[in-house]
């Protein structure tokens, strides 16, 4: 896991192809205007997924992992918790769905708080629960870029 401000992405640029490509797309899309959903960086390769949400109450999260894609998430505006733990420190709820690149898991972990202009990565070894509200609930909008392994 890497958490981090936008202003510093530059710096995981040479991390490979995928991740630069990501930190790119975020430096450079209209981020706050763009239209929740899909969008093609390079095909499927590397997409960014616009999300508009209520941040939850942290007994209303689900610890999750994927094999096949990293995940970027940066907060666009808002702020939300996000849990994080190796993933072998977690026991299998719901085994790996390979259509859905998911993997439901149950245990306990660290959080970390990302406020606006903060993104966290997550690699395939890294269990993550998104979307936990710092108090009350609260709006944020987030875009979650997905890169292939």
């Amino acid at each position: 896991m890497l958490i981090d401000q936008i202003r510093h992405a530059g710096a995981y640029t040479g991390m490979g192809s995928g991740l630069a490509q990501a930190f790119a797309f975020l430096a450079g899309a209209p981020l706050a205007t763009l239209a929740p959903g899909r969008h093609a960086i390079t095909g499927d390769r590397v997409f960014a997924l616009v999300q508009d949400y209520l941040t939850k109450l942290p007994d209303a999260g689900v610890w999750e992992a994927h094999h096949r894609y990293i995940d970027v998430q940066y907060v666009v505006s808002g702020a939300e918790r996000l849990g994080y733990a190796p993933l072998d420190r977690l026991m299998v709820t719901q085994p790996y769905d390979e259509a859905k690149d998911v993997e439901l898991l149950a245990g306990e972990g660290d959080h970390v708080t990302a406020a606006a202009g903060t993104f966290v990565v997550f690699f395939p070894h890294d269990a993550h629960m998104p979307g936990l509200a710092l108090g009350e609930p609260s709006p944020v909008r987030k875009v979650v870029v997905k890169v292939a392994v």
